[in-house]
Formats: structure tokens, sequence, C-alpha cells
């Protein structure tokens, strides 16, 4: 447990669009290598995400000599035309006038522009070009000095899990509370792609309850379905990965979904926050579904045509639609009582048809 729990600390406008709680989680589309080094691409990823309806679009910001050596090992060996782990990053590079022209791109495309910055020299580089947040990468959460260079700006940051225990988790986030930051947290799997049975869900609230920030899913399962989980259970960020096909190259591939899945996700998490934002009360039938009751429940009817002074039995009466009689399951406390009118077969009964019961 972090001996110094805080409240909850609401992220900013230009962070979340509306911090209230309950509010609309923040959507993530990260970009990371799917570029592959390409400008085009990176833009083309923007505009994207834009009309799928996402909120921000965060890519990786490398600099190989700052963060890597040439001894650094391949997570997956994917690329022939890079011989080792450095080169790949030396080819992902953009330069500081590249990564400004996506900024702006973003901003006037209307979403939140973000970034991992994996070296001290990437984190000044995006301080200049500005930058709405930052995300605190797996590999990172225990890099203090990277994580007070980010919290230093006041920038929200918010910290990835996937590789990390709660001790190493909740001293990250205090680092950051300690520089006046707002900070959020990340449930992660670093499993790509990750399985329904590693995502976590549950530790979403037991950010909450463990370190009284906000919590979100950084998701690797390269489908919609765990979002829109992670979404009924609340959460104020999802993070994940786009590709434009599964036929495109790359490692994220496999954890990445594509544009029209996008599309959907977006619209099944709205969908998924307006049922939390809305629950029933079930004490009472409320007034638009009262009318219904009429046409779609059953009523006690006759059986047959009967005469008055008939004493009813149970094989007198049946229950029919519509409801508009006497319930159906008030038909046991009719028998053993008399009519006083003639009933037609078919007839739903009325109190008035019967004589008054004896006391």
């Amino acid at each position: 447990m972090s001996k110094n729990k805080a409240m909850p600390m609401p992220m900013p406008d230009s962070w979340l669009h509306n911090p209230r709680p309950g509010a609309p989680a923040t959507i993530i589309v990260e970009v990371a290598q799917a570029h592959d080094g390409s400008l085009g691409m990176a833009h083309a990823y923007i505009d994207c995400a834009a009309r799928c309806g996402a909120d921000a679009i965060k890519f990786q910001t490398h600099i190989a000599e700052a963060e890597s050596t040439p001894s650094e090992p391949w997570r997956t060996k994917f690329s022939s035309q890079d011989e080792t782990r450095f080169d790949y990053w030396k080819r992902m590079e953009f330069s500081k006038s590249q990564w400004s022209e996506l900024e702006a791109h973003a901003r006037e495309a209307g979403l939140l522009f973000l970034s991992s910055p994996f070296s001290a020299e990437a984190i000044d580089l995006l301080a200049d070009v500005g930058v709405a947040g930052w995300k605190v990468a797996s590999g990172e959460t225990n890099n203090h000095a990277l994580i007070a260079a980010m919290a230093q700006t006041g920038k929200p940051v918010l910290i990835s899990t996937g590789m990390s225990a709660w001790p190493e988790i909740e001293a990250a986030v205090e680092l950051v509370r300690g520089h006046q930051a707002p900070v959020g947290v990340f449930q992660c799997t670093s499993a790509y792609p990750c399985p329904p049975e590693k995502l976590g869900l549950n530790v979403i609230a037991e950010i909450r309850e463990r370190l009284g920030c906000a919590a979100g899913l950084s998701d690797h399962s390269g489908t919609i379905y765990a979002g829109i989980a992670a979404a009924t259970v609340g959460i104020e960020f999802l993070e994940l990965h786009l590709t434009f096909s599964r036929e495109m190259f790359g490692p994220d591939v496999p954890s990445s979904v594509i544009p029209e899945e996008l599309a959907q996700l977006v619209e099944g998490i709205r969908f998924a926050e307006t049922l939390r934002a809305y629950p029933v009360d079930k004490s009472r039938v409320p007034d638009d579904i009262a009318g219904l009751r009429s046409v779609f429940m059953k009523s006690v009817v006759a059986k047959d045509d009967l005469a008055a002074g008939t004493v009813l039995e149970d094989r007198h009466l049946t229950a029919k639609k519509p409801g508009a009689g006497i319930p159906a399951n008030d038909l046991p406390t009719l028998i053993g009582r008399r009519l006083q009118r003639d009933v037609k077969r078919n007839a739903l009964l009325s109190h008035d048809d019967l004589e008054a019961a004896q006391s």
C-alpha cells in the first residue's frame, strides 16, 4: 500500500476532455512503430485515428544513440533490413521539425498528441514540440530519472505497468506526485498479443484503491473486446495499437486493431459508458414501460360462457392477453367466488363481475 495515498487528481481539461467523475474515457491510439519510419505513414495514422473517433494519438520517440547500444537484443526478429535492434531504432527516428509537423497535424485533427520518450534527449525534444501528456512505457517504470523529467514539466504522466509489481508502480506514482503532476496508471500485460486470461481487468479497481488515481487499460489483445469490457467496469483512458491492415509489416500487427474495428470499439465504449451512467431502478415499473404491460401481459378470462351465480372453479378460468384486466397471478384468489352477472367466453373478468367476497 502506498504510504501517502492521495485522493484522485483530476486531469486538466487539456488532457481528459471532461475531468468529472464518470466522464467519457480518453481513447488513445498507439502508433508505436507502425509507421515503419515513414513520416507520411505517421501522418496517415493521425487522420485515421481522428476519422474513427479516437481522442488522442500516441507515438514513441526513439533516439537510438541516447537509449540503446548495438548489443540490444531483438524482442522479435522481424526486420531483415535492420542488422541490429539499434539500427531499427535509428531508422524509426524523426527530426524535431518532423515531430512538430506531427503535433500540429494532431492538433488540427482534434486529437491530443502524446508520446513515450525513451531518453532524456527525447523528453527535451518533445517538450519543445509540445505534448498534451506523457506515457511511461512498461520498460521504463523503474527509470526514476526519466519519470522525474517528465513530471517536472507539469504535464499529466500515464504509467504503464506491464513489467512491474505494486512496489515499483507505487514508487513511480509517488515520484510523479512529488512533482505535483497529474498521474494515471494503466493496467498492462506485456504479451503481444495478450490472451484474455492475462488482461487483468481486476487490477483497474485495485489501482484506484491502492493508488487513488485515474486508471485505464493498455490493451494488446488485438481485439475490440478488451476495451469494451474495460469500459463496463469504468476506465479513464484506454490505449490500443492501430494498424491499417493485418497484412502490414511490423512486430505489433498481431496486437493491433484495424480502422473498422477501432470505429466499432469507440462506438462500443460510448455505449458502455452510457449504460453505466443510467442505472435502472427495478423497485417500480418505469412510466414509459407501464403502457406495455397491458399489451404483453395477461389477464384472467372465462374459458367458456358462464352464467350469473356460477361459483368459480379452476376449470372456468385461464389467462390470456391483453393485460388490461385482473392480473394473471391473481387467478387463484378468484376460485370460490360467485359471478353476479353472465360472462362470455374470452371476456376479461373484472371485480364488478363478482359478488362481494365473504368476510
